[in-house]
């Protein structure tokens, strides 16, 4: 495994704290690091709300990126509360694909840390809309 995947799996890891931010609104769940095309990681957290204005954790690590100037990403993983490696939703891959219209196929997603199983964006999502 690369040690790029180390480094993103730790960023990610690092910031999963699951608990309750309200009477109504849990983060830190699931949590997420993006590793731009300069190389840099962007980490985020899920939001979970009753009213469903939450966020995943994906989407806030890739709006963290934004934030700071940067809009291409390289690669992505998602760990959840039990440490796994999980896959993005459809509104993340959705987003994501948007992101980048034209190269969104090189996205690299990690969906099994433990057994170094990467695919891209596209087997994922197959003939998309737009």
């Amino acid at each position: 495994m690369s040690t790029s995947w180390t480094e993103l799996y730790d960023a990610a890891y690092k910031v999963l704290k699951p608990r309750d931010v309200s009477r109504i609104i849990e983060a830190g769940g699931v949590a997420a690091a993006v590793e731009s095309d300069t190389g840099k990681i962007y980490v985020g957290v899920c939001v979970d709300s009753a009213c469903t204005l939450g966020i995943c954790a994906e989407r806030n690590a890739i709006f963290n990126m934004i934030t700071n100037g940067e809009d291409r990403i390289k690669r992505v993983i998602a760990v959840s509360s039990n440490g796994k490696a999980i896959p993005p939703c459809g509104a993340c891959r959705e987003f994501m694909t948007q992101l980048m219209p034209d190269d969104y196929h090189k996205i690299q997603i990690m969906l099994d840390y433990q057994n170094n199983r990467v695919v891209n964006l596209a087997k994922l999502t197959p003939e998309w809309w737009i």
